[in-house]
């Protein structure tokens, strides 16, 4: 065994020797390096990531969800001041359910399972209606946020005031809904009717006149009533002009929101239309030739008639009562020659004959408005939205402004007559909507800084040991060379100038190299004697 250990470690004894001091430094270096690096990767790759299972708890909801976590042996870990509680990734959407099934969280949100969980008579009348008011509302908004495209909702009813008196006309209910929409998501008229719906027959006397639906840009979500004016001319030239004024909102909403960002801007439109219908019927004639305002000649008829000659005196009584009283007198000769001439040219031209019957479109947009309100980056400084940010956004108003117009009620539109149409006011917002967002989970950057760090050092040590390697190889080569190197060793059989211990010393060595064997048993019986 100790000859076995010896064999491994005078090899490890022998290279470390050969070494420099400064090559004895860089791999010390390196092997502490890569010891580190291997302990920090193992850190971090067998660490647990811990992400957010609920967030925007009171101290209550997290004192019992941490209760209850601790009981089942889960890590867990408190933050943001104690709203939010996070727990291995893992395992995060099994404790969910599994929380859920125990009513955990108990939010301040009050819903229709209240009821039958705190059932009691020392209820008053007016903290029931309040009570069921507010689970109205809730369970309303879990039902929204349901809806495809819809993250989150806000729901607000009122109530009409229960009457005394049964000979009262009963009020009727309104509602306020502010929704959540993903970025980008276009509702059809389809799914906004079926939201109507859903609030109107969720609240006892609420028609759908009675709510209003909006989105956190603003932009609000009619119903197209199909009754009461659905059918008369100025619902549907009403309805004609909001669609115009909503496609030019959000068209401008999406252009300058990229731009500024979605919460960063507001935009009204006003719209003036024209809803004059014109059906009318030309029947035009016009020449082929129009420089010479001819037609084409299809046809041509010459007739030429002549005559001469004499003739009998004409005879007879005139038509007269009496034969003196005519007055007539037969010139002289008239009786005995004549002449006569005709001539009739008759050319049948072609000419364009059109018919047009034309109905003239109506919804021509006779003036457009266009009314902006952008927040600047830094809500309390005003001057640090550039000047020559709002000159581009009035010069893209301007295009959009001019190009809408119809060119026949304005056939001429200055600067200024745009300018006039366009209003950017640059201010605060101070009435934003705020949604809870929940925390995503994300890597620091300190780690990727280490990261990228620990990768550098490791490759300067592998580049160090590798060239040190190859020195280190260098040298042995060179050492080799003078150790394989020739040496004279002198004949011993010279015997001048020797004395008899050098002699006996070279037969020795002689006899070593050439008969080993010989001079192991030599020795052996010289140690046996000893």
């Amino acid at each position: 065994m100790k000859e076995s250990l010896q064999k491994f470690v005078n090899p490890l004894k022998e290279y470390w020797t050969s070494r420099s001091k400064k090559q004895r430094i860089i791999l010390i270096s390196a092997v502490v390096s890569i010891l580190m690096a291997a302990g920090v990767i193992t850190f971090l790759t067998t660490r647990t990531n811990l992400v957010p299972l609920y967030s925007n708890l009171t101290p209550s909801e997290t004192g019992s969800i941490k209760e209850s976590l601790d009981g089942r042996g889960i890590e867990s870990e408190i933050t943001d001041g104690g709203q939010t509680i996070k727990v291995p990734e893992e395992i995060v959407d099994t404790l969910k359910v599994e929380l859920a099934a125990e009513g955990l969280p108990k939010s301040g949100s009050i819903d229709y399972s209240f009821f039958s969980q705190n059932a009691g008579m020392g209820t008053t009348e007016n903290e029931f209606n309040v009570l069921k008011l507010d689970a109205m509302q809730t369970e309303l908004a879990n039902l929204i946020k349901g809806i495809e495209g819809i993250t989150d909702a806000k729901v607000m009813i009122n109530l009409p005031e229960t009457s005394l008196f049964v000979t009262d006309q009963v009020g009727e209910a309104s509602a306020s809904i502010v929704l959540s929409t993903k970025p980008g998501y276009q509702f059809e008229q389809n799914q906004i009717t079926a939201l109507y719906q859903l609030v109107s027959k969720s609240v006892p006397n609420l028609p759908t006149d009675n709510i209003v639906i909006m989105n956190q840009n603003f932009e609000y979500f009619d119903l197209k009533n199909e009754n009461n004016l659905s059918g008369s001319i100025f619902a549907n030239h009403q309805e004609v002009k909001k669609e115009i004024e909503r496609d030019v909102q959000r068209q401008v909403q999406s252009m300058l929101g990229t731009l500024m960002g979605q919460d960063k801007v507001v935009v009204s439109v006003t719209a003036d239309i024209d809803f004059t219908q014109e059906n009318r019927e030309e029947n035009l004639v016009t020449p082929v030739d129009e420089e010479n305002m001819e037609g084409l000649a299809i046809s041509a008829q010459k007739i030429t008639e002549a005559y001469t000659g004499s003739g009998n005196a004409p005879e007879g009584v005139p038509q007269a009562e009496e034969a003196g009283d005519t007055g007539y007198t037969q010139p002289d000769g008239a009786a005995n020659s004549g002449n006569y001439e005709k001539v009739n040219d008759t050319i049948n031209y072609e000419i364009n004959r059109i018919r047009k019957e034309i109905v003239e479109s109506p919804f021509k947009i006779r003036d457009l408005g266009i009314q902006v309100m952008v927040e600047p980056p830094e809500a309390d400084n005003p001057d640090s939205l550039p000047a020559e940010r709002v000159d581009d956004m009035r010069n893209m108003l301007a295009t959009i402004v001019r190009t809408s117009i119809d060119k026949n009620e304005n056939a001429e539109l200055t600067d200024e007559d745009i300018n006039r149409k366009i209003s950017v006011s640059v201010q605060p917002f101070k009435g934003k909507i705020a949604f809870d967002e929940e925390a995503k989970f994300s890597i620091p950057w300190w780690i990727y800084a280490i990261g990228g760090v620990l990768v550098a050092v490791i490759g300067l040590l592998v580049f160090l040991y590798i060239r040190a390697r190859r020195k280190s190889s260098e040298e042995d080569e060179e050492s080799m060379e003078d150790f394989i190197h020739p040496i004279e060793i002198p004949d011993v059989n010279d015997h001048s100038n020797e004395t008899e211990n050098s002699l006996r010393r070279k037969q020795l060595e002689k006899m070593a190299k050439e008969k080993p064997e010989e001079f192991a048993k030599l020795l052996r019986s010289w140690i046996a004697e000893d």
